[in-house]
């Protein structure tokens, strides 16, 4: 493991070109139920799939310039945090897989934000003894951990940059001078059941309700403080955000905050780290899939459920039997029931990664899943090896899905899968310098301990909390790149990213397809299905198995790239306004 300082990349020289002039956004078609539709991209040489468009736009132009994965992956992040404020950005963290196609090698990078050095594991319990309530502790400063996604964007630059840095800030400095066009999604939350919350920060109620009234769609909308934010980092690098002016204006912003003031020093910006990671990788039928380790629970909790599938002839069953989606959640279950039990921040706390995903447990695991009936939930954890007794108490606190997902492949054959987030849809409300900061500090477990026992994701000073993120890459037996994956949506990330790649690898559907179909999610609980899709149809063959089952909206945002005989081809999810787009 490698820590590296955020404040790798020194004075940079801003440089005049233009990059990516103001797109408008773009309505997908509908399909025959009303729900809007994208259809598989193709490229020969380069792709980014993301949402919105505007961000797809400023990742392809910098493609087109010659950047590599890394620099369209900085100004794609960099848009998205005017075009998508409620989901991730500067004030946010990340974490991404990078695959480098010259020296065969993926690297892991850790931007988790982290808690305070001055916390303690009773941040969210009240004098009386017991937890906040969660909307309560979410809002204002209490939940903001120092956030890592400049820090990570520094460091893929550092790492695999070609253009200037300057010139990867040209499409958002633009964009937030000259305005965007504003999309229905961001509209539609201003306008729905989150107002009251955003507009009880006046920062973020004059810029979100100028006038009093929400941004529209179809307006365009400038950010001039956020363009000054953006120049300043782009002439004097990370440093200008970790240190000087814009960290005063963050811990001020935090602990002068009316509701809930938080405990963030400019000591926990000025030392924040990147931490490079291995990748958790596994087998799954001829392909090896990598992902994310701990601090995320994603690449382990989705390599659990691929491996207790693997013991199932899914690709014969298809798409179209109950059956194969009752497997698929009954695997659910058991991964959730680990996940739940061993899986935090492994500076903190041992986390049995190998034996999580040791094939002769998986084999035991997958042993415990009738095809007749279902397991009652909640299902327990095993024991896997490397565990010879339980010494922590279980935390099955579920994220919220305020978060981003972005797929590159750059012409020389690079690629990033980066998932990048502040939490809860606008995090914590709490607005500076043309930017919204996170309330992730939330995904610890509320409760530091149970029935005597610590819990493994509670507070504690300088960790990372827990996450959901699972930013995949899959390859070949041969060991060529296959897909690039990955989804926002809390912890249901999980479940739409093990979906779309049993949809892809084993019913051998394109990857629009496979981020098409309905979903059906298990977080060892009761069993959801995506509204208004074919999902809802496998309904009445769960309740004859014993599932609980809700129908709901599963918003997930899937964007996908996949490489079939040397052709790129691209799914963009549709249900967050995403495309992709190639040469």
């Amino acid at each position: 493991m490698t820590r590296i300082r955020c404040n790798i990349v020194g004075c940079l020289a801003l440089v005049g070109a233009t990059v990516g002039s103001p797109a408008c956004a773009q309505q997908q078609p509908e399909d025959s139920t009303g729900r809007a539709q994208n259809t598989l991209t193709i490229a020969k040489q380069q792709m980014v799939a993301a949402a919105p468009p505007d961000a797809v736009a400023a990742g392809l132009e910098i493609l087109r310039l010659g950047g590599s994965a890394a620099d369209a992956a900085i100004a794609v992040q960099l848009v998205l945090n005017l075009v998508e404020p409620q989901s991730s950005g500067i004030g946010g963290g990340a974490f991404a897989l990078f695959h480098d196609a010259a020296t065969d090698r993926t690297i892991a990078f850790d931007g988790r934000e982290t808690a305070p050095i001055r916390v303690t594991p009773n941040l969210f319990m009240m004098s009386d003894g017991t937890p906040m309530k969660f909307e309560d502790a979410t809002i204002g400063g209490r939940a903001v951990g120092a956030p890592g996604t400049l820090a990570l964007l520094a460091r893929l630059f550092q790492a695999q940059g070609k253009l200037t840095w300057s010139e990867l800030f040209t499409p958002a400095i633009r964009l937030a001078q000259d305005g965007f066009i504003v999309g229905p999604r961001l509209a539609k939350l201003l306008a729905g059941d989150r107002a009251k919350r955003l507009r009880s920060f006046a920062t973020a109620r004059d810029y979100f309700y100028p006038g009093g009234e929400p941004l529209r769609a179809g307006s365009r909308k400038t950010n001039p403080e956020f363009a000054e934010t953006l120049i300043a980092i782009s002439e004097h690098g990370p440093s200008a955000f970790y240190t000087g002016p814009i960290a005063h204006d963050i811990i001020d912003a935090i602990r002068k905050t009316p509701k809930n003031p938080g405990q963030l020093s400019l000591t926990d910006l000025a030392t924040y780290e990147i931490i490079e990671r291995a990748p958790v990788c596994h087998s799954y039928r001829a392909y090896l899939i990598c992902g994310m380790g701990p601090p995320s629970s994603g690449g382990l909790t989705v390599g659990q459920i691929l491996g207790m599938l693997a013991h199932f002839d899914l690709p014969s069953m298809g798409a179209d039997n109950p059956q194969s989606w009752h497997l698929l959640a009954e695997a659910s279950k058991l991964a959730f029931a680990d996940r739940n039990q061993f899986i935090a921040d492994t500076d903190f706390v041992p986390v049995p990664e190998k034996g999580l995903l040791n094939p002769t447990y998986l084999t035991k695991r997958s042993e415990l899943i009738r095809r007749e009936t279902s397991i009652l939930t909640p299902a327990a954890n095993g024991l896997p090896p490397g565990i010879n007794q339980t010494i922590y108490a279980p935390n099955a606190q579920k994220s919220r899905p305020g978060t981003s997902h972005i797929s590159i492949v750059d012409a020389a054959g690079n690629a990033i899968s980066m998932t990048t987030t502040i939490e809860g849809a606008f995090g914590s409300q709490v607005m500076v310098r043309g930017f919204l900061l996170n309330n992730e500090l939330s995904d610890f477990s509320f409760l530091p301990a149970r029935n005597g026992l610590a819990v493994a994701n509670r507070v504690e000073p300088r960790k990372r909390p827990r996450s959901s993120m699972a930013p995949t890459l899959v390859f070949n037996a041969d060991g060529t790149l296959r897909l690039v994956i990955g989804s926002p949506g809390g912890s249901r990330i999980i479940g739409y990213v093990a979906k779309t790649l049993v949809a892809n690898l084993d019913w051998d559907m394109d990857i629009q397809s496979a981020i098409d179909l309905g979903h059906v999610v298990n977080r060892n609980g009761a069993t959801d299905f995506e509204a208004g899709t074919e999902a809802e149809r496998l309904v009445p063959a769960f309740t004859a198995l014993g599932h609980a089952t809700r129908i709901r909206d599963l918003n997930s945002g899937l964007h996908g790239i996949e490489i079939v005989e040397g052709t790129l081809r691209g799914g963009a999810d549709p249900r967050r306004e995403g495309v992709a787009r190639g040469d």
